[in-house]
């Protein structure tokens, strides 16, 4: 009975018959599905070097994030009954595992824009693999793995080297000598090095773990497992860790372990060690190449020692092999020699070396960037996700537009574009000149990026990542503003009658004007009051000077014609006209001083309990303004070197000295005092009792920090300063402002004692001027302006407070969307693990969107903006975009040009230097109904003192994209349906203009 058992257990371990019948079954109900919904049953794995790198570990996290943005899972995977309970008890599920996995970004007609996938090259099929690669890895990991004559051969457990790996474990653990032998066959170790923690074996339970995984995963296609065991070897090639390359990162697989640590090119390799190539083959590079894929078969075993340091030591090992190759009769005697005399070269491989270059425009890596943000990835991650994502540009319109600009920087195109003139470019410098374009499209949804893309191969997004002057684009954000609070006053005041109009004192000159016209109009209409608000004009003389941003300032504009003039307000936006909407702020500060914040009477009663408190925060923000101004010159510098920076700001006296010195240093003794003034006043003689004097007189609270302040000469926030840092020399700015409260109390204590009510009502005024910014700020912000303050100043009101054209073609899409306020949408569909049991789909879902300006005053704006191009700055494009019945596509847009400049004033306000820092111009526009955005150029850097283009330049580069654009525009179709997809080519780049 026993001898039976016996007989039938052998016959088991050699046939697996049993076992395979067993398993296949049990694997068989080991599946799942994909079902709308988010999944009920599915459990992601915790650990294991390949989950977490394509993913599947952190998809729970990725899901609640991407959730939390306003995606929702619209397909996901639904574990069995019994994969649920085969996977909870910790084992790895059986799926069949793709040898390369990545990255993929698809366009909004689901074709794909970028692809990264890992690793670069493998072997698609068992038999692209070279017989030689096969043999020689079977003889050193798994010899009996692919027999032939066993066809149920359960692959992932070999008994015989299985028991022998378990009785050097036990006599390791009792302290016996002995060579430690390995238990994995080629199947567990794939599950090793792709599922365990860490890719490593860390109990005999791991190990188990392993072996029940494998088995099941080699049965889930039924008993046989000749083909199963085949797909073993592949994968094991495809996918074995050989160590992380500088520039790369992991690296797996033979053929990214030959190209990068030895150089070798895996399809040169695979043609060498083919036995079907011709005889005449090279024996030498043969014997290289057999060498280099040994090196690496061996390297896995400690490929971070074996690929690095320990070289020397692989190529013993090596060398060892291919006379063991040779004795077993796997390679014949003249590739033995040839081997044995061939060297791998030691390449290090650099970080240009390793990587292979992606193409990757504008669009692609912003749509990286935001995935990377969406998933809180570096990029280096991201690119390694078993993710496919689909953006919303359109892959043929953004090649063609990024041709487009690239070829600008070439002169004859730019002149046939018709980029050169007064205020535009010369030949000799178009290659200077950035160009960023983005074109959204409306859609129910969101706002679309359709094509993102600029002329530049830098990761830098003018459109998103700046913070730019763009000069008169800040008019549209005063108009809308402006037209904004005519719709509020019409609310407030349109139901009255004219008597009860009559009766209300109003202080602010919009305030006066809304009650004027209801009282005087019998057509209340919001629409025909913003019309007349749009007619309401202004001055454009540049004689008045205005006090504003704490000082008197003067504007001008840009043409002298205009200083005469008194034009509407549609007019000055039309013909982009500086000192109307200079006095337009002036008339929103007002009223939100009055109107909003209601804070104007404390001009009126200097007793006003309120007027202490708007001047205690002056002090708190001008003395905040210094420190920051001071904070900067002692930046990064070292306590000796920041007294030498403040005493080259100061003519050195002895009271001087001595009042900054004992200041600073109140604990010194005498001694190093007099070395002090001694060292800063070489040529002048103090006498013992003069150097007693100025250490007595000015010692430790003899005066008050303005006093000693005066005597030294200086500001005494920039004395405190100093002596601040001396006392803490690591502090930060914040750290800086927070305990310098009493400080900057007591520096403006003479606003508080002043006799003179003027002095306070100037501060209270500065004061008020800051809290109406903070009311247009909060106006413009709910329009998407991107920055956290504006500079208060009516400068504002000319681009001085910055801007970025991507937040002014959310505006414009605000205006267009009749003042509905949507998301900007690049990604909306992710699509993870496909094909795994972790699959996930998400869609992005954007809602309804939210109202954030009245219907009415969104098409007053449509209008305004027409008017530019019909007859203002933008006219260049009149009648360049066709509808498709011929007539001319409604377009609109704003203009405006940035010139940063660091300029140098002399005495009486004489201009001494001017340099330009850089130069942008910018345009915002709508085309038609449904697309707009925004076409920016720029010239970085010193460069830019040499340029004087305006705004009309990228007006001309967006008429020069008509024929590009046009087929695209056409019909009320979205860009990205089949049927509205027409056949462009490249010839249509240089057509005539």
């Amino acid at each position: 009975m026993l001898a039976g058992g016996g007989y039938l257990g052998w016959q088991e371990l050699e046939s697996s018959r049993w076992q395979s019948q067993w398993l296949s079954r049990y694997a068989a109900d080991l599946d799942y599905t994909v079902k709308p919904g988010p999944s009920p049953r599915i459990q992601f794995p915790e650990d294991g070097p390949f989950d977490r790198r394509l993913g599947y570990v952190d998809l729970p996290n990725f899901i609640e994030r991407l959730v939390q943005r306003n995606f929702r899972i619209e397909e996901q995977a639904r574990f069995s009954r019994a994969l649920l309970d085969y996977t909870s008890r910790g084992f790895f599920p059986p799926y069949p595992e793709e040898s390369q996995a990545g990255l993929t970004i698809n366009d909004c007609r689901g074709l794909p824009l970028y692809t990264n996938s890992y690793p670069r090259q493998y072997y698609e099929r068992f038999e692209d693999i070279p017989p030689l690669v096969v043999m020689s890895l079977l003889f050193i990991e798994d010899r009996g793995l692919l027999d032939a004559s066993r066809p149920n051969a359960n692959p992932a457990v070999d008994w015989p080297r299985f028991t022998k790996a378990a009785i050097s474990q036990l006599e390791k653990r009792l302290g016996l000598g002995g060579q430690a032998a390995g238990g994995s066959t080629l199947a567990t170790q794939v599950e090793k090095y792709r599922h365990s923690p860490e890719g490593r074996t860390g109990d005999p339970q791991e190990k188990i773990r392993q072996m029940v995984s494998a088995s099941v995963r080699t049965y889930r296609e039924g008993p046989q497992t000749l083909a199963t065991r085949q797909r073993i070897v592949r994968d094991y090639l495809n996918s074995v860790p050989l160590s992380a390359a500088p520039g790369h990162g992991e690296v797996h697989g033979i053929a990214d372990g030959l190209r990068l640590w030895f150089g070798a090119d895996f399809r040169e390799v695979n043609r060498l060690l083919d036995p079907r190539s011709p005889e005449a083959v090279d024996q030498q590079a043969r014997g290289q190449a057999l060498r280099q894929v040994l090196s690496l078969l061996i390297a896995q075993r400690r490929p971070s020692y074996y690929l690095g340091a320990g070289r020397e030591e692989m190529a013993a090992l090596t060398d060892s092999h291919i006379r063991l190759l040779a004795n077993g009769g796997i390679i014949d005697t003249a590739l033995r020699d040839a081997a044995l005399s061939q060297r791998v070269v030691a390449q290090n491989p650099n970080r240009d070396a390793a990587i292979q270059p992606v193409e990757a425009t504008k669009g692609i890596t912003v749509a990286r960037m935001r995935l990377a943000g969406l998933l809180g990835l570096p990029l280096y991650d991201l690119d390694r996700l078993d993710l496919t994502a689909s953006t919303s540009l359109q892959g043929d319109l953004q090649s063609q537009i990024s041709e487009y600009l690239v070829r600008l920087a070439d002169p004859a195109f730019a002149e046939s574009v018709g980029l050169f003139g007064d205020r535009m470019l010369s030949p000799e410098k178009t290659g200077d000149v950035r160009y960023s374009f983005t074109l959204f499209e409306r859609g129910e949804e969101g706002f679309r990026v359709r094509v993102q893309t600029d002329n530049t191969n830098q990761p830098f997004d003018i459109n998103e990542g700046s913070k730019l002057e763009l000069g008169s684009t800040a008019k549209l954000r005063v108009l809308t503003t402006y037209l904004e609070v005519i719709a509020e006053l019409h609310q407030r005041y349109s139901e009255l009658s004219a008597s009860e109009l009559r009766k209300i004192d109003a202080r602010a000159n919009l305030s006066r004007w809304a009650i004027d016209y209801l009282a005087t109009n019998s057509d209340r209409s919001l629409e025909r009051m913003l019309d007349a608000a749009l007619e309401r004009r202004y001055s454009a003389s540049p004689a008045e000077r205005f006090f504003t941003g704490a000082g008197m300032h003067r504007f001008g504009n840009f043409r002298r014609e205009d200083d005469g003039r008194i034009p509407t307000v549609r007019e000055s936006l039309r013909e982009s006209i500086n000192l109307p909407f200079v006095r337009l702020m002036r008339d929103l500060v007002s009223y939100s001083t009055y109107e909003t914040i209601n804070s104007a009477e404390l001009l009126r009663d200097d007793k006003d309990p309120r007027r202490q408190e708007y001047l205690t925060r002056f002090a708190d923000r001008e003395g905040s303004v210094f420190l920051q101004r001071f904070w900067k010159k002692y930046r990064n510098k070292s306590a000796d070197e920041r007294i030498e920076t403040f005493l080259q700001g100061m003519r050195p006296t002895p009271v001087r000295l001595a009042a900054v010195h004992r200041y600073l240093m109140p604990d010194a003794e005498r001694a190093v005092f007099d070395r002090f003034l001694k060292q800063h006043l070489p040529d002048t003689a103090l006498s013992e009792k003069e150097l007693d004097s100025l250490y007595t007189r000015y010692g430790p609270g003899a005066y008050s920090l303005p006093d000693q302040a005066y005597i030294a000469r200086t500001h005494p926030l920039d004395l405190w300063l100093l002596g601040y840092l001396i006392a803490n020399p690591q502090a930060t700015l914040s750290e800086v402002v927070a305990d310098s409260r009493a400080e900057r109390q007591e520096v403006y204590g003479w606003l508080f004692r002043s006799r003179h009510k003027s002095a306070r009502d100037s501060r209270i005024r500065i004061m008020l001027e800051v809290e109406a910014f903070t009311d247009i700020h909060r106006r413009w912000q709910r329009l998407g302006y991107p920055f956290d303050n504006l500079v208060p100043s009516l400068a504002t009101a000319l681009g001085s407070s910055g801007d970025r054209p991507a937040a002014l073609a959310e505006l414009m899409g605000i205006i267009l969307n009749d003042g509905v306020r949507l998301p900007s949408v690049r990604i909306d569909n992710l699509h993870f693990a496909e094909g795994t049991p972790y699959e996930t789909r998400l869609g992005f879902v954007a809602g309804s969107g939210k109202r954030v300006m009245p219907v009415e005053v969104a098409r007053a704006l449509q209008d305004a903006l027409a008017n530019v191009v019909e007859g203002g700055t933008a006219r260049r494009l009149q009648g360049a975009f066709k509808q498709e019945d011929g007539s001319a596509l409604r377009i609109g847009g704003k203009t405006g040009t940035g010139d940063n400049r660091i300029q140098s004033v002399g005495a009486g306000g004489r201009l001494i230097s001017s340099l330009a820092l850089n130069r942008t111009a910018t345009f915002v526009f709508y085309l038609g109904p449904n697309h707009f955005g925004t076409l920016t150029a720029y010239v970085p850097g010193r460069a830019a003192d040499s340029f004087r283009f305006t705004s009309a330049l990228p007006v001309q580069t967006l008429k020069g994209m008509a024929p590009i654009l046009q087929p695209y525009l056409q019909g009320a179709n979205s860009l990205c349906q089949p049927e509205h997809l027409p056949a462009l080519t490249s010839g249509m780049l240089s057509a005539e203009h």
